[in-house]
Order: C-alpha cells, then sequence, then structure tokens
C-alpha cells in the first residue's frame, strides 16, 4: 500500500515538473546568455597546447578566431 502511495505521488510530482511550458523568451534568454560552441573548443585546445589559464581565457574570448588559427598552425 505504502508503495502505490509513493507510486502515485511521484506520477503526479513529475506531471507538474515536467508538464510546464517554457515560453520561447524564456529558451531565447537561457541560449543567449550561455557560452558558444566556438568559446569552449578554443578554452580546450588553448589548453591541451599551452597550459596556460591567462592564455585559455583570451582565445576563449577570441572563440572561432583561435579555433581558425589553431587547425592551420596546429603540428601533426
Amino acid at each position: 500500500m505504502k508503495q502505490l502511495t509513493l507510486f502515485i505521488l511521484f506520477i503526479f510530482a513529475s506531471g507538474t515538473v515536467f508538464g510546464q511550458e517554457i515560453s520561447k523568451s524564456t529558451t531565447q534568454t537561457i541560449t543567449q546568455s550561455g557560452i558558444g560552441l566556438g568559446s569552449v573548443i578554443a578554452v580546450v585546445t588553448s589548453w591541451d597546447r599551452n597550459r596556460s589559464i591567462l592564455l585559455a581565457l583570451i582565445h576563449g574570448i577570441l572563440g572561432w578566431l583561435y579555433v581558425i588559427y589553431f587547425a592551420f598552425t596546429r603540428s601533426e
């Protein structure tokens, strides 16, 4: 009986949590305030090459510019 009660409570709670709609403006705000893919790739490649937090931060700000530079100047 206790398991059935917990199961019913879980069903109602999950419907409340996952059943809410997010407005389009909320979705746009969330995606616009995040960091971009170019910045992430730039930070990872910069850290792999230089092992410097300062350079990784600068390259993260430059984003895709550093990714293109890295692609042309990497050694095999």
